[in-house]
């Protein structure tokens, strides 16, 4: 059997202690910044040991390398007739089959491309028809919670089983257009959810699924197709894309028929005088893509998406339940920190951990693991604030300061087991204090 090292930084620049070794027969694709070194407490310079991909993902070097191939030859898209306009046109266009292909979305479905998930969730909102119900868990990530008119928010659910029997029970008893909205891996806990018996249940009431795939597709595949999805939205800047794009994917009935997300150059065919009205793009994509849009940053994540997939997601998602096993065993042995889960811990998940110290802060904790440790986590509610309170089971969540806040550890390609047992060893020594 081949193998396959793995690399966080440009191979020269490594010594032994950073390789590590998994059968796969395609390299694993680097990340920028994996050099890094951040200064402690002392004034020593260490590694940086990102463990905060979840809230953004460092940069592809092939997304990287992309980008640069683009920029000289950058202009505006569409309607130029010179031929760096042309190129770049294509190239942004190709960004958008690229997508669709990634996603396993169908022929038919729209690609909009938007600044993140939040975005994207936003304009499918304006979308949708008039008396539209959104049926909603208060476990999803702000994004998908807030931006609804009129809608329906259930409770927690115990287990993956009650998660489908509540949304039937729900859709079951709303007459006139619906939506089901669900992450397809949680952004505080990282247990994945059970999109496809949901997509089920939505159609069987007539309903449509929007999945949030903003924390699935850095760590997983995705098929719209197979999973019989209408919509998914993910963000470019947790997929190894930071440049300011992401996409809304799904069915153009509803998307062609509500109002222009944008108003203005692009969105249109032709606009008359006052009295004689604007004639809007019925195709989706032109119809919500109003002025220059981002096209480097459609341009970064479609390389994203294709340095995922020539990679395959055999050697990825090895080497991450390899380090996230790892990282859970060792906050488990730890007295005092508690990792927060709404199914167990035998329920699946992608890398993404979230636990509490006894006696400390997140705040703190975070700051501790940054300054003495050159640790980077994030602290906080994660934009999921009913369910970061709900999990933590009380008002304060358990600290002084009355934050009702946690820390997350989330891990991605470039992170090693060395950053894993750091921070181990770290929280180990903290909790000893």
């Amino acid at each position: 059997m081949s193998t396959l090292t793995i690399f966080t930084s440009v191979p020269e620049q490594q010594d032994q202690a950073a390789v590590t070794t998994v059968p796969q027969g395609r390299p694993i694709p680097a990340v920028l910044g994996a050099d890094l070194e951040v200064p402690v407490k002392g004034g020593k310079l260490v590694g940086y040991a990102n463990l905060d991909y979840a809230a953004s993902a460092p940069c592809l070097e092939p997304v990287s390398a992309a980008v640069a191939a683009a920029l000289p030859a950058y202009s505006s898209v569409h309607r130029g007739a010179g031929y760096a306009s042309q190129l770049t046109t294509a190239r942004y266009e190709q960004a958008r089959h690229t997508v669709r292909a990634f996603a396993g979305a169908r022929p038919d479905d729209a690609v909009i491309f938007t600044r993140n998930t939040t975005d994207a969730t936003n304009l499918l909102a304006r979308c949708l028809p008039d008396g539209t119900t959104v049926v909603v868990f208060d476990t999803e990530h702000h994004a998908s919670l807030l931006p609804w008119k009129q809608a329906v928010r259930l409770a927690p659910p115990a287990f993956p089983g009650e998660a489908v029997r509540a949304a039937d029970e729900a859709l079951a008893g709303i007459d006139g257009p619906k939506l089901l909205v669900v992450t397809a891996a949680s952004n505080v806990t990282g247990e994945l959810w059970p999109i496809a018996a949901l997509a089920h249940i939505a159609h069987r009431h007539g309903a449509r699924i929007l999945v949030d795939a903003a924390q699935l597709v850095p760590h997983r595949p995705i098929n719209l197709t197979a999973l019989d999805l209408d919509y998914v939205a993910f963000s470019g800047h947790k997929l190894y894309a930071p440049f300011g794009a992401g996409v809304l994917l799904g069915r153009r009935d509803w998307l062609a028929g509500g109002e222009p997300y944008l108003k203005g150059g692009g969105a249109v065919r032709a606009v008359g005088h006052a009295d004689e009205g604007t004639d809007w793009h019925e195709d989706p994509e032109p119809r919500h893509e109003a002025g220059t849009p981002n096209v480097l940053g459609a341009i970064a994540l479609a390389a994203a998406c294709d340095a995922l997939t020539a990679t395959g997601w055999t050697a990825l998602v090895k080497e991450e339940e390899r380090l996230i096993a790892r990282l859970r065993a060792g906050l488990a042995s730890i007295a005092g920190v508690r990792e927060l889960s709404l199914w167990g811990p035998a329920h699946p998940r992608v890398g993404i951990v979230s636990f509490t110290v006894d006696g400390h802060s997140a705040r703190e904790v975070a700051e501790l693991l940054s300054g003495e440790y050159g640790i980077g986590v994030r602290d906080g509610k994660f934009c999921a604030h009913p369910f970061v309170r709900h999990l933590l089971g009380t008002a304060d969540g358990g600290c002084e300061d009355d934050t009702a806040s946690a820390v997350r550890a989330s891990i991605g390609i470039g992170s090693t087991q060395e950053h894993v047992d750091r921070l181990i060893e770290a929280l180990r020594a903290l909790a000893a204090r």
